[in-house]
């Protein structure tokens, strides 16, 4: 009985690898975005999601061209098959670069929080997917020191939290549907984050030029120091890796485990906001409510982990874990 269970250590070394990249990933990202829009005042979400996105398609395709990764060349029949993923990439986009710059951190990353009730409503109604009793009570917790936080935020920004609840669905709907298409028959990985950036860099450029965002970005006063196109093109690569990350992340795990992964580390950027980027206004209430969110969010982690090093249930069983395999 040994052998089977030996047998499933590459696959949890797998979940664990690939929650720990995600979650490096959107630390990172999440810093230099707002560095970028805060600190630069760069004054277009809009085009720095279109550099990710460029991003995104040149190492794809390079990587292709060259027998690195392989995914489907394109057919009449893609479109439906990623439908409606373009829609959800992009809002999650937009959204997730807007709220950074209207909010501080520690908000920021708390709102961020109800991603995962969201996640775990929609992996029930679209995956048919189960969760203990437990694994519900931490998801509530997040919920509860969100809600203490956000209630007694003293730098409260009607637009960030209108934005940051916009991101929140647009990651649970994507998590969830990148979950259910992520066939290797289909599109596979590689295909999914290939033509999603695709599908959607042209509208999005369109939607800049026509509004002016385009325009501004271009007469952005910081385009001659160095250290904000570093960080620009930082934030492009990063982009990349993000999406990359989500999608092994939700492929060897979950779309909840990968929005709670999400929130763990949130843990060190909440704490780093209350020491840089000078917006966040410290309150007895929203310092609970942040701890709050976190010790829900360690909770889950640990459940999490403890139901993957558990030993293999028998087959009845199994379709109660929290993560099934891929």
């Amino acid at each position: 009985m040994e052998e089977p269970d030996a047998a499933r250590l590459p696959s949890r070394l797998a979940r664990l690898l690939s929650a720990l990249f995600y979650g490096t990933c959107s630390f990172l990202i999440v810093l230099v975005n707002k560095a970028l829009l805060t600190t630069y005042g760069f004054p277009s979400p809009i085009v720095l999601g279109i550099g990710q996105m460029a991003t995104t398609i040149m190492i794809l395709y390079v990587s292709k061209l060259n027998k690195v990764i392989h995914f489907p060349d394109f057919d009449k029949e893609i479109p439906g098959k990623l439908f409606p993923l373009p829609l959800l990439y992009v809002g999650n986009h937009i959204s997730g670069l807007t709220s950074t710059s209207k909010l501080s951190l520690p908000m920021f990353t708390v709102l961020r929080k109800f991603t995962i009730p969201l996640t775990l409503l929609l992996e029930a109604i679209i995956l048919g997917k189960q969760y203990s009793l437990n694994i519900v009570l931490s998801v509530l917790a997040i919920v509860l020191g969100a809600f203490i936080a956000a209630g007694s935020d003293l730098a409260f920004n009607l637009e960030g939290y209108v934005f940051v609840f916009l991101n929140d669905i647009f990651t649970a709907a994507n998590g969830v549907y990148t979950k259910q298409k992520m066939d290797p028959k289909e599109l596979g990985k590689y295909g999914v984050l290939f033509y999603n950036a695709c599908f959607m860099i042209i509208p999005t450029v369109i939607i800049s030029v026509s509004t002016g965002d385009f325009q501004h970005a271009t007469e952005f006063s910081h385009w001659k120091n160095v250290f904000f196109i570093i960080q620009f093109l930082l934030s492009c690569v990063l982009g990349f890796l993000l999406m990359y990350s989500t999608v092994l992340c939700s492929y060897y795990n979950s779309a909840l485990t990968t929005a709670v992964v999400g929130a763990i580390k949130n843990v060190s950027v909440a704490y780093i906001g209350m020491l840089v980027g000078g917006d966040y206004i410290f309150s007895p209430l929203n310092f609970i409510g942040l701890n709050v969110c976190m010790a829900g969010g360690l909770r889950y982690s640990f459940l999490t982990l403890s139901s993957h090093l558990k030993p293999k249930q028998p087959v009845d069983e199994e379709s109660n874990l929290l993560d099934l395999k891929s």
